[in-house]
Parts: structure tokens; sequence; C-alpha cells
């Protein structure tokens, strides 16, 4: 499990860097192989999602940001405090954390559903 939630850390990391340098190309790889390690770890059931709200104290708040995001429903309390303290910021993680809280509040989030 612990290999999974480093796989997933270091694939966020690596999606972000990829947009911050404007390649699109490498995100998107990137974003795919979270997808894949997020999926891995949901096959684990709630013992895989619980492994990954280790990284809700990450040192990358762009880690900490997408954790959060995938774990709303799961980890519901603890997920939306993270995301509210990165939405306070004026970068696009911020937007990001914004946008999932934005959208658990309308109903539409659906990165983990039941």
């Amino acid at each position: 499990m612990e290999k999974l939630v480093e796989a997933f850390a270091r694939h966020v990391a690596a999606q972000n860097d990829a947009v911050r340098q404007g390649d699109a190309k490498t995100a998107n790889k990137q974003a795919k192989k979270v997808n894949e390690t997020f999926d891995k770890l949901c096959a684990h059931g709630n013992v895989g999602r619980d492994a990954l709200a280790a990284l809700f104290i990450h040192q990358r708040m762009d880690v900490r940001v997408k954790a959060a995001a995938f774990l709303l429903r799961h980890r519901t309390d603890e997920a939306k405090a993270v995301l509210t303290e990165a939405a306070r910021g004026q970068d696009l993680v911020s937007f990001a954390a914004s946008e999932a809280l934005k959208r658990w509040a309308e109903g539409t989030w659906a990165l983990d559903p039941e």
C-alpha cells in the first residue's frame, strides 16, 4: 500500500510540474498514472483509501489537494479541511482546491463514487 501511495504522490507532482512547464503531453500521461494508481488503491477498498489519506500532510500542497479531492466522499471532513486551506491561495493549486469544493457542494463531484 505504501508504494502505491508514494506512486500517487510522485505522479501528482510530475503532472503538476509538467503543467507548469507547459508540457501537456507529459501532464496528461502523469494524470492517467494518478488515476490508475488511485484505482489500484481503491481495489483494496477503504484500506487503500485510508492509506492515501496519509498524503493530507505531504510537503507539497498539490499532492495534498489531489489526495483530498479524491477522498472527499470517504474522508469528507479531513478532505474539506485540506481543500479549504489550499483554496485560500492565489495559484493553480488553490483554484483546483476551490473547484473541488464547489463541485462537492453542487453534488456533481464524482472522483470516487460508491
